[in-house]
């Protein structure tokens, strides 16, 4: 059925125009404060997909006859050309897939931390069986009212706390953004790489890491300079620290950011860019390399098919580029065509499991080494990372 788009007091963005727009510059709405929790990193204990399942929560299933009623809360607005756009494509792959079985609805901008809390209770209330929160800071509060709601289930992106009706999703962006560095550190003339940064969550920080090395790997003296915004979507700011990083001298950037804002500022600069999230050439292509992208459909439509069979059990799933939910945009033709045929061989060797982006010697800032030579680096460390590699210029304290 066709998504609806609920109206909120929460909601800076008017729901229901799923027409893609270019960021404007504009006031950056609401949520874009820094996300509550963020000194909550994962203990690394936490097993990957599939581990400490648990039962599927009774009464999930929709009445006979009647779709089953799916939301999307997302931090930022479908037009954001990013990481919202791309959940959002999710969400039309799952109702293009499930037909009139299913009824989807979603938020837009709704803020992280205390807000979030009453709109997923809303959510709840409102006969919603499947309710995916798309954003890190939604953590706790998702898990509060999943608590007083054992009939719903609740799925959290990017996140690492559960409960039997609470799952978490997120995926090994790291191995895109080791290919995408190795892209940036080959095109660089300068040997200067800048990266424009949302928040120093491990998430963030794991990526920023991969990217260096993959940096390092075809350029041993390139450097990468962090800049930090403190915002997930907010196109000035975004736009504002990527021109700061370019008149200190970098002549490609890079982002973990939501929009592409920083790339605008690349090509008025005459520097090349590295995206994230999907495909964002079109905003501007003198400067595109290439970009790490996501592929949320699969997720969200085994998800929905598994409540419906009854056969739904809370785990951590963490995808990957051999699962397809991690990928990498095409590689431009600015980047020297050796290297791309060294990126497309690394990206098989990672798909095979023949390569980890995150294998020793690795080492940090500080001189410290956290990886020997061979060692690779478990899945429970790369989701509690809290420091910089070698390499990288800033702090990773924000």
């Amino acid at each position: 059925m066709a998504a609806a788009a609920l109206a909120l007091g929460l909601v800076a963005a008017a729901c229901g125009d799923d027409d893609e727009a270019e960021p404007d510059g504009t006031d950056a709405p609401a949520g874009t404060d820094a996300p509550d929790n963020t000194d909550d990193a994962p203990d690394g204990t936490d097993a990957p997909a599939g581990t400490d399942a648990t039962t599927a929560p009774a009464g999930t299933d929709a009445p006979d006859g009647e779709p089953i009623k799916v939301a999307f809360v997302y931090v930022g607005p479908v037009g954001d050309a990013g990481w919202t756009k791309k959940h959002d494509d999710g969400r039309k792959e799952l109702e293009e897939a499930l037909g009139d079985q299913v009824e989807t609805t979603f938020l837009e901008s709704v803020p992280e931390g205390a807000e979030s809390e009453a709109v997923f209770e809303r959510l709840a209330r409102e006969g919603n069986k499947v309710i995916f929160g798309t954003s890190f800071g939604y953590m706790d509060q998702m898990l509060a009212v999943a608590e007083k709601h054992p009939d719903v289930v609740f799925m959290h992106a990017t996140g690492f706390k559960t409960a039997e009706n609470m799952g978490t999703y997120f995926g090994a962006a790291e191995e895109a953004r080791y290919l995408s560095g190795m892209a940036a550190g080959a095109t660089s003339e300068s040997g200067r790489i800048g990266y424009v940064a949302a928040f120093p969550i491990p998430e963030v920080l794991r990526g920023i890491n991969a990217f260096t090395l993959g940096a390092l790997r075809v350029n041993p003296d390139v450097t990468v300079e962090v800049a930090w915004t403190s915002t997930w979507f907010d196109p000035t700011i975004e736009k504002e620290a990527a021109q700061g990083l370019l008149n200190g001298g970098v002549d490609v950037v890079a982002q973990h950011q939501d929009t592409p804002s920083a790339g605008e500022a690349a090509q008025d600069a005459g520097a090349y860019w590295v995206g994230y999230n999907d495909d964002m050439s079109r905003f501007a292509p003198d400067a595109w390399l290439t970009a790490p992208t996501w592929d949320w459909g699969p997720i969200y439509i085994k998800t929905v098919e598994d409540v419906m069979a009854g056969t739904w059990t809370s785990e951590q799933y963490y995808g990957n580029m051999a699962d397809g939910m991690v990928t990498l945009a095409p590689v431009s033709d600015a980047v020297p065509q050796e290297t791309r045929d060294e990126i497309a061989a690394v990206q098989e060797q990672i798909i095979s499991g023949e390569f980890a982006p995150f294998t020793g010697p690795i080492v940090d800032q500080d001189g410290t080494e956290r990886y020997a030579d061979g060692v690779v680096a478990p899945l429970g460390d790369l989701l509690a990372m809290d420091y910089f590699v070698a390499g990288v210029e800033g702090s990773a304290s924000g």
